[in-house]
């Protein structure tokens, strides 16, 4: 399950948890692989310093933001310090369902190709969203200002790529009603999806 920022991406996992999948959420677990004891929580440290640490001990995540916007060099260590942790903890939590028939959806905002093939995910879900609304969402709904709404905007994928890559599209262009009858029409196909690979003996599907 991915989409732009202000698509309305985590309203639609609520609603899939709802009709019975079991969700994988990528932006808990990243907190998680940093938090205290977690795989990322040391090296952390080690690559940053002892003032990443707020009094509690836990990661301090915008100062780390601080540390690395603007900074390709020290982004990319961040990156190489916690995607592989994030990544081996979302294939665990994909396991165990393995042999179940769970529909697994998997929650990646900013999806890749890498993902798809590491995680072999079988069907890729798309919220949509047309572009000129997702601004006034992220003010009203996550107190941004706009131009830190714009910019967080542009700096992702281009709605017409993401869209490329979907296998399922999700229209939340419209009200709650309109959004509902949207996530129970891919939910079937989901079902539908299960189904198939039940009978050719594959397991449940894992989607994204």
């Amino acid at each position: 399950l991915t989409g732009a920022i202000g698509a309305g991406k985590s309203t639609v996992a609520t609603m899939l948890v709802e009709c019975g999948a079991v969700l994988v959420d990528a932006d808990l677990v990243a907190r998680e692989v940093v938090a205290p004891g977690g795989p990322a929580y040391q090296p952390m440290i080690d690559r940053f310093g002892a003032g990443i640490v707020d009094d509690e001990g836990n990661i301090d995540r915008p100062r780390v933001a601080e540390l690395v916007f603007g900074h390709p060099e020290a982004l990319a260590d961040l990156n190489a310090i916690t995607h592989p942790a994030i990544g081996v903890e979302m294939i665990q939590r994909k396991d165990r369902y393995a042999g179940t028939d769970e529909i697994v959806v998997m929650d990646i905002p900013l999806l890749k190709d890498i993902h798809r093939e590491m995680l072999a995910l079988d069907a890729v879900i798309v919220v949509d969203a047309p572009t000129e609304m997702a601004p006034d969402r992220l003010v009203a709904q996550r107190g941004m200002t706009e131009a830190d709404a714009r910019a967080r905007i542009s700096s992702q994928m281009d709605r017409m790529t993401r869209l490329a890559g979907a296998d399922l599209v999700i229209d939340n262009s419209g009200d709650e009603s309109h959004l509902r009858t949207e996530v129970d029409r891919v939910w079937a196909d989901l079902v539908a999806l299960r189904n198939r690979h039940r009978e050719l003996g594959g397991g449940p599907p894992a989607v994204d």
